[in-house]
């Protein structure tokens, strides 16, 4: 978060040969020879039958995250090795998450990766959003804690910018709404508590509970993160809004404000 004080994504068949219409004899094909490149491509397709052999006896438990990789990239690559290409990725990003979470441009940098490439990796990363969200939504979020912070997780801890999202809750507790509020840069996203607090009552919500990332992955709250809490709890309050928390989300953990006692 910033220091400062506002709150501040044609080739004619040889089997005719060219007396044929003058009455010669038919000439029959040669059959096509099995060079190296139709013996790599049966290679290819063996390898690509274990894999999906492999995955669907045993499951994900089964394949290391290069090999789920490789069999994510198939579609984008139907004909081509994609064992080099995940590897690469996987050296440029260090790990899965952080494959499906790159940002289409750094994606690129990577040799071997175009638009389908791209298009793949962030089709799976939306499903796999879509699902830790699926857990959460329109459900009792203080009895589902842990699918909470797993969603927070999958959603931001891969990020190479500060996001600040706010979740809203109904009389009940139960998550009604999910928004992004603002998106920023690596140590700073500009946030405002009116239209924190406004969105509240455009959605009727009774209870807010305050999410960012830290792409750092130190989820230590700076000095700037306390004050733009207090600024929205103090906000929330003239208007019996009720702030549960403000979790700070980091590579491999989470901070609780509740749970360090800043709430």
């Amino acid at each position: 978060m910033s220091q400062q004080p506002s709150f501040s994504f044609g080739e004619v068949s040889s089997r005719f040969a060219p007396d044929a219409a003058a009455g010669g004899r038919l000439r029959s094909p040669k059959p096509a020879a099995a060079g190296p490149s139709r013996g790599a491509e049966l290679h290819r397709h063996a390898h690509r039958d274990r894999l999906r052999q492999r995955f669907t006896e045993g499951g994900a438990a089964a394949v290391p995250d290069y090999e789920l990789l490789e069999m994510v990239l198939y579609r984008a690559l139907p004909r081509g090795d994609t064992k080099p290409l995940a590897k690469r990725l996987l050296k440029r990003f260090g790990d899965l998450n952080h494959v499906l979470a790159a940002p289409p441009p750094r994606l690129k940098e990577v040799e071997g990766v175009g638009e389908r490439v791209v298009f793949e990796l962030k089709l799976i990363e939306a499903v796999g959003h879509r699902m830790a969200r699926a857990r959460v939504m329109k459900k009792p979020i203080l009895g589902s804690w842990d699918a909470l912070l797993d969603y927070c997780q999958t959603a931001m801890a891969h990020r190479d910018v500060e996001q600040f999202r706010v979740l809203y809750l109904d009389r009940k507790n139960v998550l009604i709404a999910d928004e992004a509020q603002a998106d920023g840069t690596v140590d700073h996203v500009p946030v405002y508590p009116r239209e924190v607090v406004k969105r509240a009552l455009e959605l009727n919500a009774s209870a807010l509970i305050l999410v960012h990332n830290h792409p750092s992955g130190d989820p230590a709250p700076s000095q700037a993160d306390i004050d733009m809490t207090y600024a929205i709890r103090d906000a929330a309050e003239v208007l019996g809004l009720v702030v549960h928390d403000h979790l700070i989300v980091g590579k491999a953990r989470e901070l609780s404000f509740r749970s360090e006692g800043l709430l």
